[in-house]
C-alpha cells in the first residue's frame, strides 16, 4: 500500500510541478509538451490493449466489458457533456478561454480525469505489481503537460495566479483520491477491485484515444505522430524489462 501511495504522490507532484512552471513564467516549448503527450498516448494505448483489457476480462469474465464501456463513457460524459468540451493545450485558444465558466469546466473535467488516473494506478497495483508500475509510468508521462494546461487555462481566463496554483494542487489531490478509493472498495468487497480495474481500463482507453490522440492530430509537427509509436515501443520494452528482470515469473 505504501508503494502505491508513493506512486500516487509522485504523479500528483508532477501535476503541481506543471502548474508551478506556468506560475513562475518558465514556459515549456510547445514542442516539448506535444512530444510528452504523444509519448504518453502511445504508451497508454498499448497498455490498454495489451494489458488492461485482457487482464480485466480474465478477472471478471464477460462482465468486464460492461465496466470497461462504463469507464469510457463516464469520462466522456463528464468531460464533454456535463462540463462542456475542453482539450489539452486549450490555453492557446484565448478567444475561448476567457470566462470563469470556461475555466471551471476545464477544471472539473481534468479533476475527474485525474481521479481516474489515481484509480488506475491503485487498481493496477492491487491486481499485479508489473501492470501497476506500467500504469504509473503511463500516467506520469502526461501529468506535467496536464499541470501546464490547467494553470495556463486559469491564467488565460484572467484568474489570479493563486487560483491557477490552487487548481493544479486540487487536481493533484484528485489523483490521490483515486488512489485511496480502491482501498476503500477492497475493504467493502474484494471483487470491487476487479470492477475498479475494468473501469480504469475504459477510462485509460478514453484518455489515450479521445484526449491525447486528437491533440497530436491537431499538431502540424510531423515528428509528433511518430513519437506515438515510440510510446508503444517504450511500453513493450518496459513490459519485457519488468517480466524478465524486475518481477520474473
Amino acid at each position: 500500500m505504501l508503494l502505491t501511495i508513493l506512486f500516487g504522490f509522485i504523479a500528483a507532484a508532477a501535476e503541481v510541478l506543471g502548474g508551478f512552471l506556468i506560475i513562475m513564467k518558465k514556459e515549456w516549448p510547445r514542442k516539448v509538451q506535444e512530444y510528452l503527450i504523444a509519448l504518453s498516448a502511445g504508451f497508454i494505448l498499448a497498455l490498454v490493449l495489451f494489458e488492461l483489457i485482457p487482464e480485466s476480462i480474465e478477472l471478471l469474465g464477460g462482465t468486464a466489458s460492461l465496466y470497461i464501456i462504463i469507464g469510457f463513457g463516464m469520462l466522456h460524459f463528464f468531460e464533454h457533456t456535463i462540463v462542456g468540451h475542453f482539450h489539452f493545450g486549450e490555453e492557446t485558444h484565448h478567444e475561448v478561454m476567457i470566462s470563469p465558466f470556461a475555466s471551471l469546466s476545464a477544471f472539473v473535467g481534468l479533476f475527474i480525469h485525474a481521479f481516474f488516473d489515481g484509480l488506475s494506478i491503485s487498481a493496477g497495483m492491487e491486481f499485479n505489481f508489473a501492470i501497476g508500475l506500467l500504469i504509473f509510468v503511463a500516467v506520469l508521462l502526461h501529468k506535467i503537460p496536464e499541470g501546464l494546461t490547467i494553470a495556463s487555462i486559469m491564467l488565460a481566463a484572467n484568474q489570479p495566479r493563486k487560483n491557477a496554483m490552487i487548481a493544479s494542487i486540487a487536481i493533484g489531490v484528485a489523483t490521490m483520491l483515486g488512489i485511496f478509493t480502491v482501498y476503500f472498495l477492497t475493504m467493502v468487497d474484494a471483487k470491487s477491485v476487479g470492477i475498479a480495474f475494468a473501469l480504469s481500463a475504459g477510462a485509460a482507453l478514453y484518455v489515450g484515444a479521445s484526449d491525447l490522440i486528437p491533440e497530436i492530430n491537431r499538431s502540424g509537427n510531423r515528428i509528433t505522430p511518430i513519437i506515438v509509436f515510440g510510446g508503444m515501443l517504450l511500453f513493450y520494452f518496459s513490459k519485457q524489462l519488468l517480466e524478465n528482470f524486475v518481477v520474473p515469473h
